[in-house]
């Protein structure tokens, strides 16, 4: 394992790419085998033309990867921004306008996130409750398989369309009476080609990514089955050229509807960025070399690919945690990966665009479905329950609001129910947003101590005095004094005594006899009764 004290911690730029080369373009080469029909079935659900999916690909890998703060996670389409696109394309109007007017909103929200990194708000996912943002990607992964289900029947696009989720989940009976089971049989072979490839044992296999696999399976099957002229246009995917397609398709007149555009603008900015710094902050726990991104940096990145996807018509992208995982167990070495997976991507929309349109729809929505039901899977059920149980009822709001108006109520409902189980815990109100800190030190030794509350709405405070602790001291953080420590700060800490130590320093949590844990967990919330200490 490397240390970052290390020489053989790979160099950055050109020094990286003439010593990594191989590594990192193999690595890009299977992230972009996985990447492809993802970015094809993203930009399709989304109600975007499918090429504009494969055209974020393309910036996110050669242009983002400059300017990325981190140097493992691959930029690109993520089909946790599905929802959100989908209805900005359809409250703009749908069709060829709804897409260019809500690229004018992705533009604004790519300045935005230009912004949260000039003015270093990299923390900003501190502040949102982790139950919250996990039952926020759950109602996510629910809208996608109610969304993708039809389209896995190869069923006539009109029937499903207009209908939110639970209208969807409430037609599956009439959706399979009218399935087409020629792409049906496609679809459910490639559902379960995504599902169980990965339980597979050898670890040569293992290493194909599965979407590569559903390919190779579903373009044969639908060559046999003759579906260019034995099926309905909507079963096969349809790309166009590439350079009839670049340039500004951004149309910036649906700032005239302000409130629409703002909320958009808002959902890109806000779930986008979170997305990508979870995805920075998991990546960094996987990174071999234990390197420390900058978060404020890669929000720059994110921000400035969206611009420019925007401009040109592409969907908006994060660094994204399925592709930047592989690329991680591939290998990768430098930011020179991620470069790679958009050059190739870039060669393959070039010169192989009649392969592309060979690829059933019904496979991509399979695709789809596997990444919903990742993000929905019951084991997030059982998991945020094991936390606590106000840890679930948090979750469930979320996802119940989400499903019922959006991702902005479900979230704010879910924030705003932690602040109320706060509250009843024995918080102090005025302690909610801004703990009392006081920093103490002895030579290597430094003290932290929290008082009142150490809550998700009040840690980027603590957050900031960790952070300005020295590297290597011995530190102890002391939450005696607190009257309720809360699951999203104990985790935050968890990660926060991870990298120091990595850095080679040591963290010891203390504080805790008299509180009383909400669960078993070891990251359970915890709240002390009685008289707090003077």
């Amino acid at each position: 394992m490397y240390n970052k004290t290390e020489k053989n911690v790979p160099a950055d730029g050109l020094a990286g790419l003439r010593q990594y080369w191989k590594t990192d373009a193999i690595s890009g080469l299977i992230v972009f085998l996985l990447a492809l029909p993802l970015s094809l079935g993203i930009a399709k659900a989304s109600d975007f033309p499918p090429l504009m999916g494969l055209i974020t690909a393309i910036i996110g890998g050669i242009a983002a990867s400059f300017l990325a703060g981190s140097k493992l996670t691959i930029k690109g389409p993520a089909a946790g921004l599905i929802v959100i696109v989908a209805g900005a394309v359809a409250d703009f109007g749908g069709g060829e306008t709804g897409w260019k007017l809500a690229l004018g909103a992705i533009v604004v929200a790519g300045v935005v996130q230009v912004l949260f990194g000039l003015f270093k708000l990299g923390k900003l996912a501190d502040f949102f409750p982790l139950s919250a943002i996990h039952g926020m990607l759950a109602a996510i992964g629910i809208i996608i398989i109610s969304k993708q289900f039809p389209v896995l029947l190869d069923v006539d696009p009109a029937m499903a369309k207009g209908k939110g989720p639970l209208e969807l989940l409430a037609s599956i009976p009439e959706f399979i009476a009218h399935l087409d089971w020629k792409a049906t049989m496609i679809g459910i072979a490639s559902l379960v080609i995504m599902l169980g490839w990965p339980l597979l044992k050898t670890s040569f296999l293992s290493k194909i990514p599965a979407p590569l696999v559903v390919l190779l399976v579903a373009i044969p099957a639908e060559l046999m089955m003759d579906f260019q002229h034995t099926e309905p246009a909507y079963a096969l995917v349809h790309l166009g050229n590439l350079l009839d397609n670049i340039h500004v398709n951004v149309d910036f007149s649906g700032m005239a509807r302000t409130g629409t555009f703002i909320k958009y603008v808002i959902m890109f900015a806000l779930v986008g960025t979170l997305e990508s710094l979870l995805t920075v902050k998991a990546i960094d726990m996987l990174d071999p070399c234990r390197r420390k991104s900058d978060a404020n940096r890669d929000l720059l990145a994110v921000g400035f690919g969206n611009i420019v996807a925007g401009i040109l018509g592409g969907l908006p992208m994060i660094s994204e945690v399925a592709r930047s995982s592989s690329n991680v167990n591939n290998g990768a070495k430098t930011r020179w990966a991620n470069f790679f997976h958009g050059l190739f991507m870039l060669i393959f929309v070039l010169l192989a665009t009649r392969y592309i349109e060979m690829i059933p729809n019904t496979a991509l929505a399979a695709m789809l479905i596997t990444v919903g039901i990742k993000l929905a899977h019951p084991k997030e059920f059982i998991h945020i329950f094991n936390i606590g149980k106000e840890q679930l009822a948090i979750f469930l709001i979320t996802i119940f609001f989400t499903l019922y108006e959006d991702l902005l109520v479900g979230i704010a409902a879910g924030i705003l129910l932690k602040i109320v189980f706060h509250l009843i815990n024995g918080a102090p109100l005025k302690a909610l947003f801004k703990a009392p800190v006081s920093v103490s030190f002895e030579d290597m030794n430094y003290l932290v101590e929290v008082d009142k509350a150490a809550v998700f709405t009040n840690y980027m405070g603590l957050k900031n005095v960790l952070e300005a602790v020295p590297q290597g001291m011995n530190l102890t953080i002391d939450l005696s004094k607190t009257r309720l420590v809360d699951h999203s700060v104990l985790e935050n800490l968890h990660h926060f005594e991870h990298d120091y130590i990595a850095a080679g320093g040591s963290v010891s949590i203390v504080g805790f006899d008299g509180h009383q844990p909400l669960s078993d967990h070891k990251l359970a919330a915890r709240k002390k009764s009685g008289k707090l200490p003077s």
